[in-house]
């Protein structure tokens, strides 16, 4: 290599291993030039190369596709100016899964090749604050350390680490403690309006910022709804929600200007409040003046939007958040939460919108966000192909679908549709395509009891049995490349445990009402025996993902769920065993008529993402 390389040195060194190169005198010549047109270019002829940068991430952007470029041979000549000045990814380091410091180095390597270039990491209360021992206890907190380590391998290559707080609500984890009960409202909102809270929120910023470079800080104050309804109320009387959270909102400004950072705050209480039906994605909502001189100057806000598929809806929202006078940024989702996998097609679909309506709207900091929620059941590292999505769309105006295809499977090292395919999961026969919400059907097929059915009347008739025989055996055959196991492995074997459990409640009260005890007997030697097996199978190659590039914290959660599994599978057995053998007349399980839950006339898909509390049971969990 000649010119000027000096500041990405260590980001080459870096990369160099992910992407199967060594800097030799002996090797293909590559001349590097800095610029400072916001361009990157690449230049590669038979016998040298030529690469031009702006910032360090587009050159490590450049250096993905010129070894991508050299390794099939061929001359190339390309010219990239980014559409957005940040484009990156939000990690949720809070619903139990936190990424490990060689987690998140991982994810930068991906992020960096791809030319991304922000990083923000969720941390609700899991990072280490000092004198505060209950604030992340045994939740898997990042040290000022480890987050500093982060961050130093994150500025070699271009990319900015950005904290990412919550100075008001989505605070339950630590706010149930007796030693936080001072600091409550309601069990997810702090307590406004006391010296006691401002001082712990500076605790909080103090903290989150310390390790990082950046002088930003998403401060979070997204959907606090019961916000001056708790230990607010008896202590004040009550006030307008608005008047609180604005008051709160100056108080915490005043601290990040101490600290000479720069905050962002998620959007939806403004909107939801000022809206008559209180609803964030109101277009007919009315901003009025008062509201927009209640977001004080530096601040910023973040739109979130992880659903519509309309880009003359974001374009109208967008035009909604110009009133306040500055420029927002843009969230989109991944869809990593609530379930074992992404729909993939529905986040394409929705980012595709959503990206496109940001570029005609001028708006120049975009990211997406891949949350955990109830579990973090899905690998985050299965959303690479989103975040692939989100860099095509940042260095084109409109990308193409076979050259993110070929940037997935060399950013990666994995075939695009061994991630694509994933949603099969749950896209099974029957789901209605409309829903806003994708159902979650793997989720609640596996988690249900398999003796009381609650969503088995929902599943009748769509031979899913048949679907998941298939797809496991499509996930196997992904699985054998190398290094696909990772991403592959947990969806493989949840599509074996699917195969068998999918129809088995079906099948039992079909048998049980038609009085055939031979038919449940077989059930039970076979099926129900398969089944733990499968199961024990799952949890297994589950915990094995988990533990490469998660902490521990977290994945005893999980435990439960498949002990809990287990478990009942065991006393369905014993169940069906007392009604074949005569020591009981009858089954109250399934003497019980049941109800549809998920199936409407459209097909599957009624409502939100169905919770792992609202699946295993229809009695009380907690």
């Amino acid at each position: 290599m000649t010119g000027e390389f000096k500041e990405l040195q260590a980001g080459i060194e870096i990369l160099s291993g992910e992407m199967g190169f060594v800097i030799s005198n002996e090797g293909f010549p590559v001349d590097i030039q800095k610029t400072s047109d916001g361009e990157l270019q690449i230049h590669i002829s038979s016998d040298k190369a030529m690469m031009l940068y702006d910032r360090k991430n587009h050159f490590f952007r450049a250096l993905g596709i010129l070894a991508e470029n050299l390794k099939e041979k061929r001359e190339f000549h390309i010219i990239e100016k980014p559409m957005f000045d940040t484009c990156g990814a939000m990690f949720d380091c809070s619903r139990n899964a936190v990424l490990t410091v060689e987690g998140i180095k991982q994810m930068l390597r991906y992020m960096a090749v791809m030319g991304l270039n922000m990083m923000m990491l969720y941390t609700e209360d899991t990072f280490f604050i000092e004198g505060e021992p209950w604030f992340g206890y045994m939740r898997g907190r990042y040290t000022f350390d480890e987050l500093k380590e982060c961050d130093d391998y994150a500025y070699a290559l271009g990319i900015e680490i950005i904290p990412c707080i919550q100075t008001l609500g989505h605070l339950r984890q630590f706010l149930k403690w007796g030693a936080a009960r001072h600091l409550r409202d309601t069990d997810e909102v702090l307590l406004s309006g006391e010296e006691e809270s401002y001082r712990f929120i500076e605790k909080m910023i103090q903290a989150a910022s310390a390790p990082f470079r950046s002088k930003r800080m998403n401060i979070g104050m997204d959907e606090a709804w019961d916000l001056g309804l708790g230990r607010y109320l008896e202590k004040n009387g009550y006030r307008n929600a608005f008047d609180i959270f604005k008051d709160h909102l100056q108080r915490i400004v005043q601290i990040t200007n101490q600290y000479n950072i720069k905050p962002m705050i998620w959007s939806d209480m403004f909107f939801c409040m000022a809206s008559a039906s209180h609803k964030y994605y109101d277009l007919d909502v009315v901003i009025s003046k008062e509201m927009v001189n209640a977001v004080p100057a530096g601040v910023d806000l973040v739109l979130w939007d992880y659903y519509h598929r309309d880009e003359d809806f974001y374009i109208k929202f967008l035009e909604k958040h110009f009133e306040f006078g500055r420029m927002p940024l843009f969230a989109g989702g991944l869809l990593t939460c609530g379930s074992f996998c992404s729909n993939y097609k529905r986040m394409f679909e929705a980012s595709d919108a959503a990206l496109t309506a940001c570029k005609k709207q001028g708006v120049k900091e975009v990211f997406a966000t891949a949350w955990g929620d109830d579990g973090a059941e899905t690998n985050l590292f299965s959303s690479l192909i989103g975040l692939q999505l989100y860099a095509e769309h940042c260095y084109s105006v409109k990308p193409d679908f076979k050259r993110i295809k070929e940037r997935v499977n060399f950013c990666t090292g994995m075939e695009f549709d061994a991630f694509y395919d994933l949603a099969l999961l749950d896209t099974v026969p029957g789901v209605n395509s409309d829903n806003y919400w994708p159902p979650n059907v793997s989720k609640y097929l596996l988690w249900q009891d398999p003796l009381l059915g609650l969503f088995d009347r929902d599943i009748k008739g769509l031979k899913l049995k048949e679907h998941y025989q298939c797809i496991a055996e499509k996930f196997k055959q992904y699985a054998e490349a190398p290094g696909a196991e990772f991403l592959v492995g947990v969806p493989r074997d949840l599509a074996r445990v699917l195969s068998i459990k999918s129809d088995l409640g079906l099948r039992i009260r079909e048998h049980y009402k038609s009085e055939n005890r031979t038919a449940l007997e077989k059930i039970v030697e076979e099926d129900l025996s398969k089944l733990i097996d499968s199961t024990n199978q799952l949890k297994e190659t589950h915990r094995k993902q988990w533990f490469t590039y998660y902490k521990p914290f977290g994945w005893e959660v999980l435990d439960l769920r498949y002990g809990g599994l287990v478990s009942r599978i065991e006393s369905t057995k014993a169940r069906l065993l007392e009604y074949i053998n005569g020591t009981v007349d009858f089954l109250e399980e399934l003497e019980e008529d049941q109800l549809n839950i998920e199936r409407t006339p459209n097909g599957l898909g009624n409502g939100y993402w169905k919770l792992y509390r609202d699946i295993v049971s229809a009695n009380v969990l907690y």
